[in-house]
């Protein structure tokens, strides 16, 4: 009986963490077959070859990281449970190593203009110290990537892109810069970056700069602790408030140190938060992931992303020029979006994953984009492109799970409205 008990249980896991890194982009097949064989966890890390490391490895595996190849990097799915970690950073405070992410440094003479050429938003006119959110289009209006550009002065700026599309937009960016002189420098592997987020992140950082708390949404300042300098901007990926902070790699578990000193022994208001838990704070905040909200077919405006776009970028100043991808964009803004985002909450307990159908009767009207068990909420929730005609709330609808109709409710995005308005 009690061999039947753990094989169940080494069942569960295994479907449990199959379904955690379908979320997160895996293929099946790249998914080893026997998951919960011996040292089941350790087995993820062995899926490639050659990952890259942050500067947080060591702390990871100090405090239970179970390590998985993530865009080439050997990253934290999780700690201890996903339902632990998530409710932790809603309410105390999350460390999240996010050094995976591509940090890209323009700068020179033709920097902004090259950035107005490539991005959605508008460059031109950015104030020192500001970052701004933004789509790189192919000319189709389908994304490349959503990044996040930091002003610090006219002819200066850092991208911030998500890990697996960086060496993609790396050729995209040599492909398109023609005749226009500015530098591109790769700050990926010589930097760190992690996020602090939760309802006790800027109380925590208030102990160490007073400055800091006062910043304001996509406001970033430049610090010096001790001798490691430091970029820290109000931004984040959970719907939470909270910081994200760019340093030199060689020095960032140090300069870390103060805030994870008593982590590991229960004293601290901060905990590690994997990426499986990560996922499901950003699906509660209904901001995207590349790869399934978004992608190279997809365009923002569809993606429920139109604030991002300026589609008359140039209209009224002919030196900011036109970026890649608007006139596309400028057609589907006229015509209008077939399909839209939506969010959907489903009855019962069965999460929807990505790529199941979403019916109305028997017509299939739309496609599930992302979806999870809400750990705040308790139910199931899920994001959808579905016929533009379908996106009123209130509006029913089915979600086919596995040859099951289940029944869904279109709801307004995001699920957990943002705690911080500053």
């Amino acid at each position: 009986m009690g061999k039947l008990i753990v094989e169940e249980t080494k069942r569960k896991i295994d479907l449990v963490i199959r379904a955690i890194m379908s979320c997160l982009g895996y293929r099946s097949s790249a998914i080893p077959a026997d998951l919960t064989e011996g040292t089941s966890y350790a087995r993820l890390s062995l899926m490639s070859t050659n990952l890259l490391r942050t500067s947080f490895y060591d702390f990871h595996i100090e405090h239970g990281g179970k390590m998985v190849d993530f865009a080439g990097w050997e990253m934290p799915l999780l700690y201890s449970s996903i339902l632990e970690e998530h409710r932790h950073c809603r309410t105390s405070a999350g460390f999240f190593d996010v050094s995976h992410m591509g940090r890209l440094r323009f700068s020179g003479r033709h920097a902004r203009k090259f950035l107005d050429s490539v991005c959605t938003r508008q460059i031109f006119g950015m104030q020192v110290g500001q970052c701004r959110y933004g789509i790189i289009c192919n000319e189709q209006g389908g994304c490349l990537d959503d990044v996040i550009i930091y002003c610090f002065d006219e002819s200066e700026y850092l991208m911030v892109c998500n890990a697996s599309n960086r060496l993609k937009l790396l050729a995209h960016f040599a492909a398109v810069k023609g005749d226009m002189n500015f530098k591109l420098e790769d700050q990926t592997e010589s930097t760190a970056m992690i996020a602090l987020q939760g309802p006790k992140a800027m109380e925590i950082v208030g102990a160490l700069s007073r400055e800091i708390p006062t910043l304001k949404r996509y406001r970033f300042v430049q610090k010096s602790l001790i001798v490691v300098k430091l970029i820290v901007s109000r931004t984040g990926y959970t719907g939470e408030d909270g910081v994200e902070v760019i340093l030199g790699s060689s020095m960032a578990r140090a300069a870390m140190g103060m805030f994870l000193k008593d982590v590991k022994s229960g004293q601290s208001p901060i905990r590690p938060i994997g990426l499986a838990a990560r996922d499901t704070l950003r699906m509660e905040a209904g901001m995207p992931l590349y790869g399934h909200e978004i992608d190279e077919n997809t365009d923002p405006l569809s993606a429920g992303l139109g604030f991002a776009v300026k589609v008359d970028k140039g209209s009224d100043d002919e030196k900011i020029g036109r970026f890649i991808g608007q006139s596309a964009l400028e057609k589907i803004a006229k015509d209008g979006c077939p399909r839209k985002l939506v969010g959907l909450g489903l009855e019962g307990r069965r999460s929807a994953r990505q790529g199941m159908e979403v019916r109305q009767g028997s017509k299939v009207v739309g496609r599930v984009t992302s979806g999870c068990l809400s750990p705040t909420f308790d139910r199931p929730i899920a994001m959808a492109f579905v016929d533009a005609n379908l996106i009123e709330v209130g509006t029913n609808l089915e979600v086919d799970i596995r040859g099951t109709a289940v029944g869904a409710v279109v709801e307004p995005l995001p699920f957990l409205r943002a705690v911080a308005k500053v």
